[in-house]
């Protein structure tokens, strides 16, 4: 049984500090574009054989959107390095020629700080994406590039996460030397904002007494459905579990019956209709379905005409404020998740 809010949404840091992302995400583009600049221009003259990411949590789920961004508008290898294979099996991998991109909000987790040593030994070039400035991670790294996104104290991370994506996608854009991506960049700020009323009131009410859901994305909006899934286990109490819509037609169809509750994440671009053929066939089998995007055929609705790029952006930082009006009528504080802390330091 659940219990009434004894404060609304908007009174949580959560939301407070996830409404902050699209003056943090202005600020870090204006503040770090002579860094990216740098950077870009040291991988055109010198391009990495392949991009291997480290990271945790949140940061990792940023590092899928690498994964996609990277290889679909740049064409190079981005994969997930485990950072376990150097901090706890304490083995060699070979990065020569590589660029190692960590991505933290501390930057002072002991694992993630070996990993970019290692990396560094076994010759890759290391980028580290931290808010944290002075953190040991920064110092460790060739180009240290802030995430700027300000102080964040609600235990969920939010503002950090939305500013890691943008600082992945300036990156990509000045390595590719693509205004098109630039000016898609540039508008971010302002679609986030616009995006922050939309009605996604269905969601909240049809989730308050859920015990457990799929959240799906594909390609580029893998990411945001891997962070949509995590945010509703740490803020929501509610167990759900991303996958790639390539991929719940497997296994993960046969949990589903009527009223069995499905969040997709879309965008416009190959993979969309697709996604869209799936939604329908959960719908089929009397599933409850929710689609967030910018087309009539959203049910969640974000601004229309976005870069593909862009659309996780602007759909997570909607789905933040959704999440923690969602805690609240779950009876559960989203500032402050039951046995966790904001700095996870796992070794």
């Amino acid at each position: 049984m659940t219990t009434a809010p004894a404060r609304t949404a908007e009174a949580t840091r959560m939301y407070q500090e996830a409404h902050e992302a699209g003056a943090a995400i202005a600020r870090q583009l204006d503040a770090n574009a002579a860094l990216v600049r740098e950077l870009a221009a040291a991988l055109r003259a010198d391009p990495p054989r392949l991009v291997a990411t480290g990271a945790r949590g949140s940061s990792d789920n940023a590092a899928t959107y690498a994964k996609y961004l990277f290889e679909t508008r740049l064409g190079v290898t981005t994969t997930s390095a485990a950072p376990s294979v150097q901090s706890v099996y304490a083995a060699h991998t070979d990065l020569q020629g590589a660029l190692f991109v960590a991505i933290s909000q501390s930057g002072r987790s002991p694992d993630l700080l070996r990993q970019v040593e290692a990396a560094r030994r076994d010759g890759a070039r290391v980028a580290a994406l931290v808010n944290v400035e002075d953190s040991p991670l920064m110092q460790r790294a060739d180009f240290p590039i802030p995430l700027r996104a300000g102080p964040e104290r609600s235990v969920a991370a939010t503002k950090s996460f939305l500013c890691s994506l943008a600082a992945l996608l300036h990156l990509a854009a000045e390595w590719k030397q693509d205004d098109a991506l630039r000016a898609a960049l540039a508008g971010v700020p302002a679609a986030l904002e616009a995006a922050w009323s939309a009605d996604w009131s269905d969601l909240v009410d049809g989730l308050v007494s859920a015990r457990s859901l799929f959240v799906v994305g594909r390609g580029i909006g893998l990411a945001a459905a891997q962070e949509a899934a995590l945010k509703l286990k740490e803020t929501c109490g509610l167990h759900a579990e991303a996958f790639s819509a390539a991929e719940v037609q497997h296994g993960p169809m046969a949990l589903v019956e009527r009223d069995f509750p499905v969040l997709f994440f879309t965008q416009d671009d190959d993979t969309r209709a697709s996604t869209l053929e799936i939604a329908a066939k959960f719908r089929a089998r009397g599933a409850r379905v929710w689609v967030a995007g910018g087309d009539a055929e959203a049910t969640l609705p974000l601004p229309a005409g976005l870069d593909p790029v862009c659309a996780p952006l602007v759909a997570v930082h909607r789905f933040y404020a959704a999440a923690s009006e969602l805690a609240l009528r779950r009876g559960r504080d989203p500032d402050a998740p039951p046995h966790l802390n904001k700095v996870t330091e796992t070794t």
